[in-house]
């Protein structure tokens, strides 16, 4: 007779681990698909950002053609600048000058008579600091449109204590200490060079208030620190010539004396150093040619997040965003705007910037130096003019297309806004499904729970109907 036999399910058979496992992977598959779409949306986000950060590298470039001193560069050249240097601002009409320098500019500088006892006190009273002018013959000393600086000086005090009060008291005046074997000595220094910024140091003691006073100027007491005193350097203008005339500046920079150009004092000449100014050229060149290569980065990285290729069916990363091809269009259309401004030339194509298949741009320089040689105007309006319209300038049409582009309210922003917010609902979705299987993972287990219970429970009964029909064929055998 048959016997019933195990078809392997119960506790014995039956892996519920396993099969919920891949129940809740199939449940989670929506989750999957969203996790990649987080993913590309990310990575649009971040290309967005790069295209961003080149079209304001481009908005800089344009800037620059827009820019007077773009157009007006001049260069600045010294027969030997290590005698004299200089430099130019822009639009200074070329010129050449030579220049003598006779002497530099100095600052005034002093030292006290040797105080001993080395690190002993000077005694009380007030120490009076005045800048202004010396006169050589006769000496005199004409103080300068500020106020006197008046240092109180206690009976404890040391010379370093007299040297720290100097400096914090912003007087225009140094302060420091030089020891020898004579004793310590106060050196002063002017802060600042030329003969309007020499200073005088006087010394008032026991309440006398006349720093010319006998009591004031002996040797006894604070007064040691002006009497025996001697300038050790005096205050001096840099002084020079420049076509034969006779030029001065409280600085070695002369900064007024030629329209333009400062000029520098380095050392004191031994023949006239020549100084030449004239048009820089080069310097035009240079923002023309980063004009056209921050154009074409924008374009690069447009062109290659746009495309698609048919023969592989692969397809870039914004292939089919509107969005992306609407600014490629936006910056092609500025770069192929026709300027009415810009007198013999009209167009990029006029002055040898031409658009190569692809969109990239690239420069005749035989036919932008011509342009630049015969027409300079005419090159300049082309890209700065301001008419307003079709007459501006194409630098200035673009300038105007890329600040509206980054503005706070501009299209960088609002594609950014779109796509945090395209993440955040994703993020939202993920959340939901995330529960819902969490929610199915829980209901299923205690069903493949109860049914392996169930399972175990007729195994039992199998096992013990099986025994019983073996006893009973064995009984009737």
């Amino acid at each position: 007779m048959a016997t019933i036999s195990s078809v392997g399910v119960g506790t014995n058979g039956l892996d519920v681990k396993n099969i919920i496992a891949k129940l809740v992977e199939l449940e989670k598959e929506p989750l999957n698909k969203l996790t990649v779409q987080a993913a590309t949306v990310k990575t649009k986000i971040s290309a967005f950002g790069q295209i961003k950060s080149l079209v304001s590298t481009l908005q800089d470039a344009a800037s620059k053609l827009t820019s007077v001193t773009g157009w007006n560069g001049v260069t600045t050249t010294s027969s030997d600048s290590k005698f004299v240097s200089a430099t130019a601002v822009g639009g200074t009409l070329p010129t050449t000058f030579s220049v003598e320098v006779q002497g530099l500019a100095k600052a005034q500088a002093t030292a006290s008579a040797a105080l001993l006892p080395v690190g002993g006190a000077l005694g009380s009273g007030t120490l009076r600091l005045e800048l202004g002018k010396w006169s050589v013959a006769p000496s005199s000393f004409t103080p300068g449109s500020g106020q006197p600086v008046d240092i109180a000086i206690s009976a404890s005090d040391k010379l370093s204590d007299v040297a720290s009060k100097i400096n914090g008291s912003n007087a225009g005046v140094t302060a420091s200490i030089l020891s020898d074997a004579s004793g310590e000595r106060l050196l002063l220094r002017s802060k600042s060079t030329g003969e309007e910024f020499g200073f005088r140091l006087s010394v008032m003691e026991d309440g006398d208030t006349d720093p010319q006073s006998a009591g004031n100027t002996d040797a006894t007491g604070l007064s040691r620190l002006v009497n025996g005193a001697t300038v050790t350097q005096a205050a001096a203008n840099a002084k020079a010539t420049v076509n034969g005339i006779a030029v001065s500046s409280a600085t070695n920079t002369f900064a007024s004396t030629i329209s333009g150009v400062t000029f520098k004092a380095e050392q004191i000449t031994t023949a006239p150093i020549d100084i030449t100014v004239g048009k820089d050229e080069s310097a035009i060149k240079s923002n023309i040619d980063g004009f056209v290569k921050a154009y074409n980065a924008v374009n690069e990285l447009l062109q290659e997040a746009t495309k698609y290729d048919a023969k592989t069916g692969s397809a870039g990363l914004l292939q089919g965003d509107s969005t992306a091809v609407a600014l490629q269009n936006s910056l092609r259309n500025a770069i192929q705007s026709i300027s009415t401004g810009g007198g013999a030339f009209q167009r990029l194509a006029d002055v040898g910037i031409t658009q190569q298949l692809g969109g990239n741009l690239a420069v005749d320089s035989t036919k932008l130096n011509k342009a630049l040689t015969e027409n300079p105007d005419d090159v300049k309006n082309l890209f700065r003019n301001t008419g307003g319209g079709s007459a501006d300038g194409i630098a200035v049409q673009l300038k105007a297309l890329t600040t509206n582009l980054l503005a706070n309210d501009g299209f960088f922003k609002s594609k950014d806004d779109t796509l945090q917010l395209s993440l955040k609902r994703n993020a939202q979705d993920q959340t939901r499904v995330n529960e819902k299987v969490d929610a199915f993972e829980k209901r299923i287990t205690r069903r493949y729970n109860a049914l392996d219970t169930q399972l175990s429970s007729l195994n039992g009964l199998n096992a013990y109907i099986s025994q019983q029909v073996a006893a009973w064929n064995k009984s009737t055998g």
